[in-house]
């Protein structure tokens, strides 16, 4: 631990130590990184030329709505045991206020719902309950879906089945850069996501939008070590990919993992909640496992009603804090209505969510506040 810390402090030493004079906005995609950065303070410790972003990074965050609406009404209105990671059960959907507005809600109102920390429990759940239709909320970006993939590579009971909502994390960024000014100078990918799917898959932002990119672990060493590659690469005027996270971030990434994803799931394009449909970059079951679908076990009709319903609650700013256009405490809900304790939006639920890691870490007023940072 110790020698982790020490190299955290040289590698922050080095960065201080670069003649980087001008602005530089440097990106995070991951949840696990923002959280890191934040309870590590290390935006209070980097020169204050130096801009970290939290970006597309929470599953939960921009798990669609209308999911969210489905998991609900599966668990109200069919006899079913609905089980979901523990944080699915408090993000809200957008519905009338007599009615449950959260899995918590429905929980509450006689559903019977499950939180559960690993896809395995979903197997336990259906084993220990055979007469009853179990239903797995899988929500997760490629991390998460892969072991979901190897559930349903093994054989699911027969009275298991799965409502998915999985995404790819880098057709986010992709979409960030192809359809606007970018917003950010440098990139920090996901060390997790790079060890399944193989570092190389992020290596089109440097070479095809010319943007330093690094792939990092989750400790403060690992960060600072992504961080000051892309600012030495932005320095001498060249991009590429930097693994920084070699000794479990491998080339080519897992192929089992991959192998699973690839035989159980296809690729599809994908709404994310208030940003919209990105092409491919989400999972659904290939069709001969129809049986093992949710949405077709029980017919579910995701209506246009409903998906013209899937956006952010009024008000809340959790799509542009996602797409790094503001930070968490520019969200005029920020500390006021959106709290920990009441969530308006995904991302003060999650300990993947910027708004809710940033409350954690200490912010606790709007940037409109006197005094208040708009970041620190």
């Amino acid at each position: 631990m110790m020698d982790r810390k020490a190299d955290a402090k040289a590698w922050l030493e080095r960065i201080r130590a670069l003649p980087q004079s001008e602005p530089v906005r440097v990106m995070n995609v991951c949840g696990g990184h923002e959280r890191s950065i934040s309870m590590a303070g290390l935006r209070g410790a980097l020169p204050d030329n130096i801009e970290l972003i939290p970006g597309p990074g929470c599953p939960v965050c921009v798990c669609p709505e209308e999911d969210v609406h489905a998991a609900i009404q599966l668990a109200l209105r069919k006899d079913v045991i609905l089980v979901a990671f523990g944080d699915m059960l408090r993000v809200p959907a957008n519905v009338p206020k007599n009615e449950p507005r959260s899995l918590e809600q429905a929980r509450a109102a006689g559903g019977e719902v499950r939180p559960i920390a690993s896809p395995r429990e979903a197997v336990k759940i259906a084993e220990a309950n055979p007469t009853r239709e179990i239903v797995f909320f899988a929500a997760g970006f490629e991390t998460t879906t892969a072991p979901v993939a190897g559930l349903i590579a093994e054989g699911l009971p027969s009275n298991l089945s799965i409502l998915l909502s999985g995404r790819l994390t880098w057709p986010a960024v992709a979409m960030l850069l192809d359809s606007e000014k970018a917003g950010f100078d440098a990139l920090i990918a996901p060390g997790h996501v790079a060890t399944i799917m193989g570092p190389e898959e992020w290596r089109f932002v440097p070479e095809e939008h010319g943007i330093p990119s690094a792939v990092a672990g989750f400790e403060p060493d690992s960060l600072l070590a992504a961080l000051y590659s892309v600012l030495r690469q932005r320095l001498e005027g060249r991009a590429f990919l930097d693994n920084c996270y070699a000794g479990v971030a491998k080339p080519g990434g897992n192929p089992t993992a991959q192998l699973l994803l690839k035989e159980t799931l296809d690729v599809v394009d994908a709404n994310w909640r208030g940003i919209g449909i990105i092409p491919g970059s989400g999972f659904a079951l290939k069709p001969e496992l129809a049986h093992s679908d949710a949405v077709r076990r029980f017919d579910l009709d995701i209506d246009a009603a409903r998906k013209r319903a899937g956006e952010m609650p009024p008000g809340c700013d959790c799509a542009r804090v996602v797409l790094g256009k503001i930070y968490p405490n520019q969200c005029v809900l920020y500390g006021k209505a959106c709290t920990p304790r009441n969530p308006i939006g995904p991302c003060m639920v999650s300990d993947e969510g910027a708004c809710r890691i940033w409350w954690s870490s200490g912010i606790r007023q709007t940037a409109a506040d006197e005094h208040a940072p708009a970041r620190y």
